[in-house]
């Protein structure tokens, strides 16, 4: 600077110390800054008329799958959002859940329960665009799954809102990674956020993202302790649950429930992607103990108030924060990505 202050030129020590604290805090910028390059560089290859010339009918392509899918069953819409979430998060939007065999992502964990209607829409929509002469085998599976995630959230009652396409498939699927890369049912608010911002994601971001929650369905399994006191068992976190819910969910969970047993996770209008799941929430009847803690803890009530009475906030802050989940980890270029034949296996 031009200008320097007369009390630093009498205190040469302080400046020096002054100095040392500047090139600390630039290097600590530098790193932030080199950490977060590959992300910005990743995202920077998406578009959303990435296929304007290769496929220009792509959107087209999957949105008739989509229609079509859930004229049979709604299964595949909340479905669909959870297989895509489950995919940036485990290793990146790269289509990596899509890979079958043993020891891949969706044979371990939370991902054995990826629903099989899903799965079978993407695998519609990837045939419906290679059947066009001018998409063959220019699309990827990972692309595909985005936009037919925004297609059933529109089609069950949600924002539309445009995809950024330019991913490449991932060539490895492994279930070790899996465990550790999902939330949990039992979790905090603390853990739920150390999770998502582990992913560039806000608590804002992730409360708009539990949103997905208002579609679709839970196993007993996963909110069973909330139900009862079971001898012997490490005490669980667990929001309080509105009484009249906790018998009522009793009698569809009894001690001696059926691994296929499912509840609606969104009690008020659970076949409608709304703000209906948060009022749950204000009502305590929300399942998992990592939904309704959003609403238990004081950090996040606010959040969750503002989004019960107010859904087109709601569904502002879902459309940016799916922006940014679809940024996670993408392959855009080189040779760790490509465009898969079959999205089920690496070509």
């Amino acid at each position: 600077m031009a200008m320097r202050s007369r009390g630093l030129q009498m205190r040469p020590r302080r400046q020096q110390s002054q100095s040392q604290s500047q090139s600390v805090l630039v290097g600590v910028l530098l790193l932030l800054l080199a950490t977060a390059a590959p992300q910005v560089a990743a995202a920077a290859g998406l578009s959303q008329n990435y296929y304007a010339k290769t496929c220009p009918n792509v959107e087209a392509l999957v949105r008739g799958a989509v229609t079509q899918k859930l004229q049979e069953t709604f299964n595949a819409a909340p479905g669909t959002l959870r297989l895509f979430f489950h995919d940036c998060f485990v290793r990146g939007c790269d289509a990596s859940v899509l890979i079958s065999g043993p020891g891949d992502e969706h044979s371990a964990g939370a991902d054995t329960t990826l629903s099989p209607d899903a799965l079978d829409l993407i695998t519609r929509a990837k045939a419906a665009v290679d059947a066009d002469a001018s998409c063959s085998n220019k699309v990827s599976c990972a692309d595909i799954l985005a936009l037919a995630t925004r297609d059933v959230v529109q089609q069950a009652g949600g924002p539309s809102y445009p995809v950024e396409l330019g991913r490449l498939d991932g060539k490895v699927g492994t279930r070790a990674v899996v465990k550790h890369s999902l939330p949990g049912a039992g979790f905090t608010l603390d853990q739920l956020n150390k999770l998502f911002a582990v992913n560039g994601l806000t608590q804002t971001d992730m409360i708009a993202l539990s949103g997905g929650h208002t579609i679709g369905v839970t196993h007993c399994d996963k909110f069973v302790r909330r139900l009862y006191t079971f001898k012997g068992a490490r005490p669980q976190y667990s929001p309080p649950m509105n009484l009249a819910f906790l018998r009522q969910m009793r009698g569809t969970c009894p001690l001696n429930y059926s691994p296929a047993t499912v509840a609606m996770l969104d009690a008020v209008t659970p076949l409608k992607f709304d703000n209906g799941y948060y009022q749950t929430l204000q009502q305590q009847k929300g399942l998992l103990s990592s939904d309704q803690v959003l609403f238990a803890d004081r950090r996040s009530r606010a959040t969750v108030n503002h989004f019960a009475a107010n859904q087109t906030a709601f569904f502002d802050a879902f459309v940016a924060a799916m922006a940014k989940l679809g940024r996670i980890g993408v392959k855009t270029a080189g040779s760790d990505g490509e465009i898969r034949r079959v999205c089920t296996k690496v070509n």
